[in-house]
């Protein structure tokens, strides 16, 4: 199984000669030499999003007046795409990358950062900014972005006659009153991989702890909740096994009262009887700040090596990132706008992605500190978590255990 690290090394070797990539013919979307057509590669290959996405595009070649030749791939082909067409020196004249791989692809040389074509970066929020920066320098723009929250059912709240929680305190609580039968009081993802670190960081992050040193008592305690909630039986021990999917699965289903999971669901939640809400994820002690991460994706310029369609490219990318591109890209995907004062009048128009919006203000990206090494502070993190919720470590020693190996 190759690495990421290796991945990494092949990008960078493959990008070495930014300059002979123009008009070098090869697949349909390697840029061409035209200067009126742009070629776009990004991973959204799935209905509803993928028609979505192209409507905004379609909006956008048309202010600038190009054509555009789009190719959309799998999410976990995408990387290894990029490989292939910076070997084949038929990188696309537009790209989109998940923000946590921006920094690594930028590393390699193979994207321009846009202070090139004098793109205005200001406006947005930091999160997303610091994702998408590299050594100074930003590579690109993300009209919106997602983060998480607290989904919880409304009709077992009023039954109950509880309010949503905003301390852990409150939330054990909460999720203890609510565990009845084969119904659990919380659903999260715990998963050995990213997504179970991703689902962690609010909590680590809300309480002080940090990505650049795992092994300090805010995490400890971060990671002590979750397994106070599995101990007593108010979440589910499958919880190690469960991706985000099996989550929203297991609180559509009536298995779980309340959920850690992002507004991607609510398309699918409105398809269902649930009477849903959301708010923040609690915090661990009053009047701290709630810190969640963003996800969302960047457009960037790949280094073509053709100045003249790489300025075009990067005036597409900044329309993607105007004003009435990212309310409607907010509005028809359930995320949130990067330009902060767009956020009052998206909230006024999508009131149920208040919890949301609200988040994102604070939120942080994943590779703001560390960088191209977040993937494998990511990997101690997921494998702590492991082994504090199968009892082969307490979470004093969850961190420093898993990053042994």
């Amino acid at each position: 199984m190759r690495t990421r690290k290796t991945l990494i090394t092949l990008v960078a070797g493959a990008a070495v000669l930014p300059l002979a990539l123009a008009g070098c013919g090869g697949g349909g979307s390697a840029s061409s030499g035209d200067p009126d057509t742009l070629t776009i590669l990004d991973y959204y290959n799935n209905e509803p999003d993928k028609t979505l996405v192209q409507d905004l595009l379609d909006q956008c070649a048309a202010d600038i007046d190009v054509t555009i030749e789009r190719e959309s791939v799998p999410g976990k082909d995408l990387i290894q795409k990029v490989l292939q067409r910076s070997s084949s020196k038929t990188l696309p004249d537009v790209l989109m990358l998940d923000n946590p791989d921006v920094q690594e692809i930028a590393a390699t040389g193979g994207l321009a950062p846009l202070s090139d074509f004098d793109v205005d970066t200001s406006g947005f929020a930091q999160g997303i900014l610091d994702a998408a920066t590299y050594d100074g320098e930003v590579y690109g723009l993300a009209p919106v972005v997602n983060t998480l929250g607290l989904f919880y059912n409304v009709d077992l709240f009023e039954q109950a006659g509880l309010q949503p929680p905003t301390t852990w305190d409150e939330l054990k609580e909460t999720a203890a009153v609510l565990t009845s039968g084969d119904q659990y009081g919380i659903a999260f993802s715990a998963i050995a991989t990213y997504e179970g670190s991703w689902q962690f960081l609010p909590f680590m992050w809300t309480n002080g702890g940090d990505e650049t040193d795992l092994q300090t008592p805010e995490n400890a305690e971060a990671l002590q909740l979750w397994v106070d909630l599995v101990g007593s039986g108010s979440a589910s021990e499958s919880v190690i096994n469960w991706s985000q999917g099996d989550v929203k699965d297991q609180f559509v289903a009536g298995k779980a009262a309340m959920m850690v999971n992002g507004p991607w669901n609510i398309p699918a939640l409105n398809e269902t009887d649930v009477n849903w809400a959301s708010v923040q994820v609690p915090v661990n002690k009053v009047g701290q700040t709630p810190v969640a991460p963003l996800g969302g994706e960047v457009w960037t310029v790949p280094q073509t090596g053709d100045k003249a369609k790489q300025a075009k490219a990067a005036e597409f990318v900044e329309c993607m990132s105007g004003d009435d591109i990212e309310l409607q890209a907010a509005e028809s995907r359930f995320t949130v706008p990067t330009r902060t004062d767009l956020i009052p009048e998206y909230v006024e128009k999508v009131p149920s992605m208040e919890a949301f919006a609200e988040q994102v203000v604070n939120a942080r990206s994943r590779t703001g500190e560390l960088g191209e090494d977040w993937p494998e502070q990511a990997t101690v993190i997921y494998n702590a978590i492991q082994l504090a919720l199968t009892g082969k470590a307490t979470p004093d020693e969850a961190f420093e255990q898993a990053a042994k190996g």
